[in-house]
């Protein structure tokens, strides 16, 4: 698989490996077209590095992006979705500028049911890795 040019797997101060940005990216920019390959409901699979295209169908990240860690305050977002031929797809967009150096960070929103402790750090952490509208209640089932 060719490395995705702009990224770099690093070691990270979040948490384990993390990919920081190997040069300049503006709001708005592409930074990659994510490789995966495509689970399907009542297949096995580990979702350790999978996106949640619909309740039936996950998208395995395989490629440098699969190294991306969460946050709270994340500088960059995954847009995701399904090809006219039920093929999943997704793609990595700066979120806000991003500086060379920079790590790469986007917020994994885990629905209620999946969420974890968060320890990303930034000053908006809501110490749940879960969707924001599900925080209140993953709080009240599970504490603060």
């Amino acid at each position: 698989m060719p490395l995705i040019p702009g990224l770099r797997v690093v070691r990270s101060s979040v948490h384990g490996y993390g990919v920081v940005a190997t040069r300049d990216f503006a709001e708005g920019d592409l930074m990659a077209d994510i490789e995966g390959v495509t689970w399907r409901e009542g297949e096995w699979w580990d979702d350790t590095y999978t996106l949640r295209i619909t309740d039936a169908v996950s998208f395995d990240m395989v490629d440098q992006t699969r190294w991306i860690n969460h946050s709270c305050s994340a500088n960059a977002e995954i847009d995701l979705g399904l090809d006219e031929h039920g093929q999943p797809w997704a793609k990595l967009y700066a979120w806000r500028d991003i500086a060379a150096g920079e790590e790469v960070t986007y917020d994994y929103e885990f629905p209620a049911e999946l969420a974890e402790r968060c320890s990303c750090g930034s000053p908006g952490c809501r110490k749940w890795i879960v969707r924001e509208e599900d925080l209140a209640r993953v709080v009240a089932m599970r504490g603060a």
